[in-house]
């Protein structure tokens, strides 16, 4: 078995790009977010900022009609794209306004907090099969597919797919145990069957190339290991593929400064109080550390 290359922050560094003086909003992309239900509107909020403090230089978040009262004041600096829903959650009608936003993105984050139903798995799909900008692929929006949906046969743009041990262990229909006791070739196994990038998060977090390549992260803590803190890795993906960084890259650098902003975190609030919340601010040390 092939072992797993250590990401760097000297690997990081190197595509990290500098924003430029006579840069303006247009330069830094624009993320679209498919997230969010009645209940679940943290989750699209922490996937918002998360993004944001990446860098984007314009998000557009698609909510549900009820969330967005929800949410329009926590993130002033988000676009809102409020769409039709059924119970709360995304409804298939809400299909030809999302479609109409994908059209000035470049790239979309869908699943964080979507909630689970049918109309919700017709959604995910359809913006699989049309998108033509890259798809951050995470929770709900991994639970809504097979591994056949996420082939390129019913896709039309590149993909990152970003599960946790359980959705892994859904999708490619072995058990959590057997996911983590043979990560590496998980990873990779899916990677190649789908040609997609995986990130198949936990300790030391694997990033996964269709060609074979494999990064291991080694930042990070268990302060981290709780509800929230995917979804701020999904938002600062997408941030950094919007942004122009290739979306294997991006996927190894979010991986590394997610873990890296946790580890700042724990050192202020220890790993039992720490917040995903506590990420954001921590994500603004971080760059500036690369800016300098």
């Amino acid at each position: 078995m092939n072992q797993p290359i250590i990401i760097t922050k000297e690997y990081v560094a190197r595509h990290i790009r500098p924003r430029a003086a006579d840069s303006h909003k247009g330069t830094y992309g624009t993320l679209l977010t498919v997230c969010g239900s009645y209940g679940m509107a943290g989750a699209a909020l922490l996937c918002a900022r998360g993004a944001l403090r990446s860098g984007v230089g314009l998000l557009r978040a698609a909510v549900p009609q009820s969330v967005y009262p929800l949410l329009v004041e926590a993130i002033p600096e988000a676009v809102f794209v409020p769409v039709a829903e059924q119970n709360g959650c995304f409804s298939a009608n809400a299909i030809p306004a999302l479609i109409d936003a994908l059209t000035t993105a470049d790239a979309v984050v869908v699943g964080c907090g979507m909630g689970r139903g049918e109309e919700q798995t017709t959604v995910v799909r359809h913006l699989l099969s049309h998108s033509t900008v890259p798809v951050i692929l995470d929770a709900d929006g991994i639970n809504a597919v097979t591994p056949h949906i996420l082939t390129e046969e019913t896709r039309m743009a590149p993909l990152i797919v970003t599960p946790h041990p359980g959705e892994m262990a859904r999708l490619m229909g072995i058990s959590t145990a057997e996911v983590q006791a043979n990560r590496y070739e998980v990873a990779c196994r899916l990677a190649r069957e789908v040609n997609a990038v995986v990130v198949l998060k936990g300790h030391h977090t694997l990033v996964a190339s269709p060609d074979g390549t494999v990064m291991e992260n080694h930042t990070g803590n268990s302060g981290m290991a709780t509800g929230g803190s995917g979804d701020v890795l999904a938002g600062l993906i997408g941030s950094l593929v919007a942004q122009g960084v290739s979306p294997y890259e991006a996927a190894v650098c979010g991986v590394y400064l997610h873990g890296a902003a946790g580890d700042l975190a724990a050192r202020k609030h220890s790993e039992h109080g720490m917040l995903p919340t506590d990420l954001m601010e921590e994500l603004c040390s971080l760059f500036l550390q690369f800016e300098k």
